[in-house]
């Protein structure tokens, strides 16, 4: 088993190119199943979070080929990450 704070301290690399990507900054759910979806990263270096963009990259957990002990390797077409990344759809929670 492998808790969620690990899989965040682990590099995403994709293997088509050789790309480190960034680091897990959230993960999708199916809920009814209780399976992860996607895994989410930035789409540029946050390392001064307030002067980073809302931009992310989701990646199907499908695309996942192997988590070692520091990385998880993904394959994805490169040409991917050389485009304007999507805005993820967060959905609004009504305030109580």
């Amino acid at each position: 088993m492998v808790k969620i704070s690990e899989l965040q301290a682990k590099d995403v690399v994709n293997i088509a190119d050789g790309r480190k990507l960034g680091q897990i900054v959230d993960l999708e759910l199916d809920l009814r199943s209780g399976m992860i979806r996607s895994i989410v990263i930035p789409a540029e270096s946050k390392l001064f979070s307030w002067f980073s963009s809302s931009q992310e990259w989701v990646i199907p957990w499908k695309q996942i080929v192997k988590i070692g002990s520091d990385v998880i390797l993904v394959r994805m077409d490169s040409q991917i990450f050389d485009a304007v990344p999507p805005t993820r759809s967060v959905p609004k929670h009504d305030s109580l």
